[in-house]
């Protein structure tokens, strides 16, 4: 048989198996060597949710899909066209993702009696009973072949099998003409300390490759040249680790030392973790006993003139929701990182949703209003944590900043700007004034009060929980009351005067403007980008302002017949814009499964209300 060498335009693989075959890993590997090739990528980690599921099981199977091209990419793709399945659960549970087109790499040892019965199957035929007998199925004794590989090694039989992951990144590596030199030297660095290991790995992966160079069932291999990104030097990034940096840029920007009190959880610990590395940048850690002491001590440092932070999911949010409206109401700045997840309570928590909306705008007792900003990619997570911390500083006030499972653990190229690209960060800090201080008294334009630093000669106060006047002194009377409650909240409606307009991609007026916020934001714009292509008049209005909404966004809306707003939760973002702006129909897209949107669902979803 020829082989042919072909060249495609995009590549979506899906790695899964048991959550100790090294599928992240593997995903990750796989992924950077393309970004470092120069492709744009997208990728979703999907990670199970119980600690450790029984092995050979579908709760237990880990899966990481990279979409990687030389045009432009923002999803990590709906199906896949190569799917390795390092046991039966990982083909059951990922099947029905496999393109009629696409290969299929299954590790023949994984698939005996009693893995398929653990899987669910009712027949000994997995292939036949999951209806996929017309995809190329690549049928390879992996795990005997990885053992092979590795017979001379030294290494005992348990840490040979755990290598098998490596002979099948070696197979995809073949078939998408990927250099390995890279992994070369991801193995070099990791396990510096242990250079046996770095010959084994690198062994195994070169015996994958030669051996997918040596079967007939993979015929034909594909080249994806690199993609024409906007000039710049650029990195494969995460949105955890984009919103730690960016946070440390607001910090440098500012002046202002870095504070982050918070407690360990999924999915939000990275950034506590990313944080604690940068200490040569002045940033402080401090991995509390709890979430309320998490943001208990963020506020403590953001009174004593730190830029405080402090990042948690959806049950954490919870719990600091008193400790939050007592930095509202001592307008103090804080940035709030609630990377979303399935709930309610535990939920699924390795799994993405945008189900803390209304959490994130009500949660709180009394008349608490606080600033709402939404992340929608996991590099514009760099962008958005810089900004939410120019804002918390710059206007003495709580930012909660939403992102997602989603953007948080997926990835994708990240143009390292330059520091000159981003605005001065000038937080209203008072050293000395003429008379006594008042600490509530306001800019007259932007009811921002001043940042005096405790110790400071002459601006002695208290800040807390119980109301206050101007002057600092606590007061109960009712009118006092009504005008502290009426100017903080002005004070978050102002910052529509700062933020920027809602933009529109594609028509400014047509027959339908789809709508969404967050990490959303990839598969909406796909959508509307297929959609425009077949000529249709759709276009996309996404949001990464949510309190305050946009001033212009009425005035987007009303230039088109239907809106349909897209959301993975019940629709909580449509029930906000019914009550800002009640003069237009919503139509609804809704989805609560813990995954993402498949672009399909988005177009089906508008082709129906066209």
């Amino acid at each position: 048989m020829q082989h042919k060498i072909i060249d495609i335009e995009d590549v979506v693989i899906r790695f899964a198996g048991d959550s100790g075959d090294g599928m992240q890993l593997t995903g990750t590997l796989f992924a950077d060597s393309s970004a470092l090739f120069g492709n744009d990528i997208s990728t979703f980690p999907d990670y199970p949710a119980e600690i450790r599921a029984p092995q050979g099981t579908v709760s237990g199977v880990s899966g990481f899909q990279v979409h990687f091209g030389s045009c432009e990419i923002n999803t990590p793709g709906d199906f896949c066209d190569v799917l390795v399945a390092m046991n039966p659960a990982a083909l059951r549970a990922n099947a029905k993702w496999a393109k009629p087109t696409a290969t299929i790499i299954l590790d023949e040892n994984a698939f005996d009696e009693k893995n398929i019965q653990r899987a669910g199957f009712a027949t000994m035929n997995p292939i036949e009973e999951l209806k996929i007998e017309d995809r190329n199925i690549v049928v390879s004794p992996i795990t005997e072949l990885t053992k092979e590989s590795l017979k001379d090694s030294g290494l005992d039989n348990k840490a040979i099998v755990r290598c098998k992951n490596m002979f099948t990144l070696g197979m995809c590596f073949f078939m998408y003409n990927r250099d390995m030199k890279y992994t070369f030297e991801y193995l070099e660095k990791k396990f510096k300390k242990k250079p046996a290991l770095i010959e084994t790995n690198k062994k195994v992966l070169k015996d994958g490759y030669n051996y997918a160079s040596n079967i007939h069932a993979i015929a034909n291999t594909y080249t994806v040249k690199p993609a024409n990104l906007k000039k710049g030097t650029y990195r494969n990034i995460n949105g955890n680790q984009a919103t730690a940096w960016g946070l440390l840029a607001a910090s440098e920007k500012s002046g202002v030392p870095l504070f982050c009190g918070s407690y360990p959880i999924t999915p939000a610990t990275a950034i506590l973790e990313e944080l604690a590395i940068h200490k040569s940048l002045g940033a402080k850690t401090l991995q509390c006993e709890d979430e309320i002491a998490g943001i208990c001590t963020a506020i403590g440092a953001s009174y004593a003139g730190n830029f405080a932070v402090t990042t948690t999911s959806g049950p954490g949010l919870s719990l600091k929701s008193e400790a939050l409206g007592l930095a509202m109401i001592t307008e103090l700045p804080l940035v709030v990182i609630d990377v979303q997840r399935s709930g309610p309570s535990t939920g699924i928590p390795t799994k993405t949703e945008q189900t803390d909306l209304n959490q994130a705008l009500y949660g709180r007792n009394g008349e608490c209003p606080i600033m709402v900003m939404a992340a929608h990619s996991p590099s514009d997570c760099f962008e958005k944590a810089f900004y939410a911390g120019k804002y918390a500083m710059e206007h003495m006030m709580p930012v909660i900043l939403l992102t997602e499972g989603f953007l948080g653990n997926g990835s994708e190229p990240w143009r390292i700007p330059s520091m000159s690209e981003f605005p001065e960060i000038k937080p209203p800090f008072i050293t000395s004034c003429e008379g006594k201080f008042k600490p509530f008294e306001r800019d007259p334009e932007t009811f921002v009060r001043k940042w005096a630093v405790p110790g400071t000669p002459g601006l002695e106060h208290r800040v807390g929980g119980l109301e206050k006047n101007a002057e600092g002194v606590i007061s109960s009377d009712p009118e006092n009351h009504q005008l502290m409650v009426d100017l903080r909240a002005a004070k978050v409606a102002k910052m529509a005067d700062f933020i920027p307009e809602l933009s529109v991609y594609g028509d400014n007026e047509g027959e339908v403007l789809v709508v969404g916020w967050g990490g959303t934001y990839g598969h909406l714009y796909t959508a509307v980008k297929e959609l425009r292509k077949e000529g249709k008049s759709v276009s996309l209005a996404h949001f990464d302002y949510i309190n305050p909404l946009p001033k212009n966004t009425a005035e987007v809306f009303a230039r088109f017949k239907k809106i349909i707003v897209c959301e993975l939760n019940s629709g909580q973002f449509a029930a906000l814009l019914r009550d800002k702006h009640q003069q237009f129909f919503y139509h609804q897209l809704n989805k609560v499964q813990g995954q993402p949107f498949i672009v399909k669902d988005v177009v089906d979803a508008v082709n129906n209300i066209l």
